[in-house]
């Protein structure tokens, strides 16, 4: 989660109103269409429920989290609360996971033991569904800039549309007195959260192991600042992503020996190629004199470099604007 995109300003406020709107509308809705499912024997609809209310926590869990990234780093959580978001939309990816497979049994059990439903129920709630949450993805599509939002954002769409397809099997059911639409629509909707919810589950899980960031690979980073005058040599290199808008590298340098008062073009060099080519904002970079004993890793003691053959370690922190 880039922590500036909801902290700063008007957008946050704006982010928290969105979702306290959203979360009054969905947990009306939930309970609407659960009572509508139970009275017109609708698994559809019952399923719909379930969508809803998994949905409500997600929006939960998003504001939380909006919350936490809205705090300033301090002693104890040094980079902030930039993965509360990511924390958030894989705990909420999970889960719907965990849902779209009991629709999915649910409904191949109703198909072998069809029930009659009533269709003009299924149709009338459905109807309102699509409007609430049409409009909610509406407002979310507004202030989706991270990965939790974004979560969030698409299950209110992927709520729309299969809210929509329940209105087109009430209508069939209606016209043709086939109750085994129900449950195959509900299929439909557990294979549409499914698809939904693993591409989120990838990428936050990702970001929570510290995996590279979507789109970029490390020898492509590396070859680019090799290109840098005065750059000898990259190793030890590594890149993670601290939010899913928020990106970090450190790595050691090797560059000839000059003094401490010249290598801070050669830094300043390096620290706009990484932000504008690679998006990374924080950056930790070692300049060497001299490439380490252990190309990757560098385990080796800066006193035994030093005593081996003078070997100096200057320490750069940079940070890209």
């Amino acid at each position: 989660m880039h922590v500036h995109a909801q902290s700063e300003g008007p957008g946050a406020e704006r982010t928290k109103l969105v979702l306290r709107i959203s979360l009054v509308a969905t947990l009306a809705y939930v309970a609407v269409t659960f009572v509508a499912g139970l009275r017109a024997h609708s698994l559809a609809l019952l399923s719909e429920a379930g969508h809803n209310l998994s949905d409500f926590l997600a929006l939960l869990l998003s504001f939380a989290a909006v919350y936490f990234q809205s705090r300033p780093a301090d002693n104890e959580r040094t980079y902030g609360y930039q993965r509360a978001g990511v924390l958030a939309a894989f705990v909420n990816a999970a889960s719907l996971v965990v849902i779209a497979l009991w629709i999915g049994v649910e409904a191949v059990h109703r198909l072998s033991t069809p029930v009659a439903v009533h269709p003009r129920t299924m149709m009338v709630v459905a109807a309102a569904g699509v409007l609430m949450n049409g409009a909610i993805a509406a407002l979310l599509w507004g202030v989706a800039r991270d990965v939790n939002l974004r979560s969030a954002f698409l299950h209110m769409a992927g709520d729309t549309l299969s809210t929509a397809s329940v209105i087109a099997g009430g209508a069939a059911i209606l016209y043709t007195g086939m109750s085994w639409i129900d449950p195959v629509l509900s299929l439909g909707i557990a294979a549409l959260i499914l698809w939904s919810s693993i591409g989120i589950v990838r990428e936050t899980l990702n970001i929570l192991l510290e995996g590279m960031p979507r789109g970029v690979t490390l020898a492509d980073i590396r070859a680019e600042m090799q290109q840098v005058e005065g750059v000898i040599n990259v190793h030890d290199l590594h890149v993670w992503s601290l939010g899913s808008h928020s990106r970090a590298l450190s790595c050691h340098v090797t560059i000839d020996d000059i003094p401490v008062s010249e290598c801070s073009g050669i830094l300043q060099r390096l620290n706009c190629l990484l932000h504008d080519r690679f998006q990374i904002g924080h950056t930790t970079i070692q300049f060497e004199n001299e490439g380490c004993a252990q190309l990757e890793g560098c385990v080796t003691p800066v006193e035994e470099l030093a005593d081996a053959g003078g070997h100096h370690h200057h320490h750069h922190h940079g940070h890209a604007h």
